[in-house]
């Protein structure tokens, strides 16, 4: 499993353990950076530790606050808002590049109407 997978697989188990998602902002909102393939997604983590580890290594991120997104307020409010916008979910992201799988929002809530894999 790669690296990707493996914080893909975390978020789908550790989101509804905690009952949030956390995002980061700045003055000008919430980054949704362009991928090599020109799609854009936006960052989210199933744990606030995760978000720090990005916002304290990543220099793009080190002026960003972390935002704690209650689920049901995520699911119900910001991935329709995503997929009306076309962005993607970036799920995880980590390292000196904050990177990680971007899925679509039907993906991400796919994961959350059946069971969890472990």
């Amino acid at each position: 499993m790669s690296l990707s997978a493996a914080h893909s697989k975390a978020f789908r188990r550790e989101a509804p353990l905690e009952g949030r998602v956390w995002s980061i902002r700045d003055a000008g909102g919430f980054p949704a950076p362009r991928g090599a393939d020109g799609t854009r997604a936006m960052p989210f983590w199933s744990k606030r530790s995760r978000a720090e580890r990005v916002v304290g290594a990543v220099e793009a991120y080190r002026d960003f606050e972390i935002v704690e997104i209650p689920l049901p307020d995520w699911l119900g409010s910001w991935l329709p808002g995503l997929r009306e916008d076309g962005l993607l979910v970036g799920a995880n992201w980590a390292g000196a590049r904050a990177t990680g799988w971007d899925l679509t929002p039907a993906e991400v809530a796919g994961w959350f109407s059946e069971p969890a894999t472990r």
